[in-house]
């Protein structure tokens, strides 16, 4: 049985299956990881939108720095929106992530949202192009908290590296990274 911690929190690794991904793939809300300063968020496409209820109509936002050809037809994040950033890949290859602060009032985010999550399954059509539709990504937005995290992994249903229900547990037990930025002064952890 798999289990994580978080500080004094312990719990059982809920590994079920993620549901299949809903509606046909769009470029609207398909997004990437190449680097720290190139990949694209699912975000609220309304103004104060809370991130939890935007699960139906999330939107991709490319980073300012993305030179992805898809981000030819999608929305970049204002400049000053993510604060700091920090790429990881798997040994083995199979995630990629970008964990980070933002700035919650360079965008259309309520700042007082605690956040939510995407994944393959909401909005419609969401996926990663690291795996491709169908393949496991989690995402978490938490602007209360000045904090994003996106994985995105090869393999349909990886529960192990993206799993869709550790959502209510936050970024930094859901995936697992870099949230401060002492050479740079920031910090969301």
């Amino acid at each position: 049985m798999l289990r994580f911690k978080r500080g004094d929190d312990a719990g059982e690794l809920d590994t079920r299956p993620t549901p299949d991904p809903t509606g046909a793939p769009s470029d609207t809300t398909t997004v990437h990881i190449t680097s720290q300063a190139d990949f694209s968020l699912l975000l609220p496409g309304r103004q104060d939108e809370l991130v939890s209820d935007a699960e139906s109509d999330g939107v991709s936002f490319c980073s300012t720095e993305s030179t992805d050809p898809g981000c030819a037809n999608r929305q970049q994040v204002q400049d000053g929106f993510i604060t700091a950033a920090a790429y990881a890949a798997d040994p083995d290859g199979a995630w990629v992530q970008v964990t980070g602060c933002i700035d919650p009032s360079k965008s259309t985010l309520d700042p007082s949202d605690a956040g939510g999550q995407m994944d393959v399954r909401f909005p419609n059509g969401a996926q990663c192009t690291f795996g491709g539709f169908g393949a496991s990504f989690i995402e978490l937005v938490e602007p209360a908290l000045n904090r994003f995290c996106i994985r995105c992994c090869r393999d349909q249903n990886d529960q192990t590296n993206c799993n869709s229900h550790r959502d209510r547990l936050g970024c930094e037990t859901a995936i697992p990274g870099t949230y401060d930025f002492p050479e740079v002064g920031i910090s969301c952890s």
